[in-house]
């Protein structure tokens, strides 16, 4: 099933959630924001909001430097 990530498409498995999404791009669940057809995701509800076709998904990743 075809899914947009980050503006550019991206297939995935029915049933696919966003927690089993950044297992498979290998994206730790710890300082990352998901958005879902333009509102943020819950972190705690990652497991169990599943794709749906034509979504678009936004996935932002916080990393620390200075």
């Amino acid at each position: 099933m075809k899914i947009t990530l980050n503006g550019e498409d991206h297939e995935v498995e029915e049933g696919t959630t966003i927690t089993a999404l950044l297992g498979a791009l290998k994206i730790p669940l710890v300082k990352v924001a998901v958005e879902r057809n333009l509102s943020i995701v819950s972190r705690s509800t990652f497991d169990q909001v599943i794709l749906q076709k034509g979504d678009r998904i936004e996935i932002v990743r916080f990393i620390g430097g200075g």
